[in-house]
């Protein structure tokens, strides 16, 4: 961000409680530079206002239609916002401010913190990643959704493939985990250009630079790995999983779906004759940890 810009500008949205996270999914989509939230008195207060900073301000209707497509995804009607008000903030160190409510995240093996805070700790594996309009800081439910299942699947000789990288956190996490002396490949794409500098930046942060990035997706081209993550949506997941089923030699792991479309992802692998999965559930979202040695070694001998 430049810092002699001369002002920004702020949206207020005043919504209920339990669409924050909806509402954050949308400014974060719009590219807001940073949020944050502010509940009002005591906890059984239904409102909340959810302040996002931009370079620009965004037209209304933009706002709008992204915040009713956001609150669609997470099962809210668009009556869930009561109010937006626009402000102009003059030059300031804002930032400053904002990162003072951003704390580490620390799941079993990780602490997820940015490049601000000093952690120490032995015991758990610190990944630093700059908080900023790419997905994936590690306080969103599908992220950590995803982390857990690398905690507690992933071996540290495997090869990675991270579909839909984002920050880059998950590919990070594998590469950390890594053996030393048996190093296999760690791939990530994203469509999204932006994303995958980002993504760059920071495994340069995590010294995992042997990590390799590009912008696209899983295609016809691309080689099996001994663990895929994609952290997508539904609606992106289900016609791809063929091809991710064909790119997974053990263990496939989808995420960035929501509850209530469990049945649209495992109806698709029950479709591929696929039957060895376990659902893992975090607030509304769910991740699907797909098994897949036995499946694809009867598949080669048939």
């Amino acid at each position: 961000m430049n810092n002699k810009q001369q002002n920004w500008y702020s949206i207020s949205i005043e919504a209920k409680k339990e669409a924050e996270e909806a509402i954050e999914f949308a400014l974060n989509e719009l590219d807001s530079l940073g949020n944050e939230v502010n509940i009002f008195g005591e906890k059984q207060i239904e409102d909340l206002t959810v302040i996002g900073y931009f370079n620009a301000k965004i037209d209304n209707r933009i706002l709008q239609n992204k915040l009713d497509e956001c609150l669609q995804i997470y099962g809210f009607s668009s009556d869930a916002v009561k109010s937006f008000e626009w402000q102009k903030i003059e030059n300031q160190d804002w930032l400053a401010e904002w990162k003072k409510h951003w704390k580490p995240t620390e799941t079993e093996k990780f602490i997820i913190a940015p490049p601000w805070e000093n952690v120490e700790t032995s015991e758990k594996v610190v990944i630093i990643i700059e908080p900023n309009m790419a997905f994936g800081t590690g306080t969103h439910e599908t992220t950590r959704l995803c982390l857990r299942a690398i905690e507690e699947n992933y071996q540290g000789e495997m090869s990675f493939f991270d579909v839909g990288t984002g920050t880059g956190i998950l590919a990070i996490a594998a590469a950390k985990l890594q053996i030393s002396n048996l190093k296999s490949q760690i791939l990530s794409c994203d469509t999204d250009e932006d994303s995958i500098k980002i993504a760059i930046e920071n495994a340069e942060l995590n010294n995992t630079n042997e990590i390799d990035f590009y912008v696209g997706s899983i295609s016809a081209e691309t080689p099996q790995f001994d663990f895929v993550c994609a952290n997508l949506t539904a609606d992106v997941i289900v016609p791809l999983l063929p091809l991710l089923v064909e790119k997974t030699k053990k263990i496939l792991f989808l995420s960035g779906i929501l509850v209530e479309q469990e049945n649209l992802v495992t109806e698709k692998l029950c479709e591929l004759k696929i039957e060895n999965f376990t659902v893992k559930t975090d607030g509304e979202w769910i991740g699907i940890i797909v098994k897949l040695l036995d499946f694809n070694s009867s598949k080669m001998k048939s």
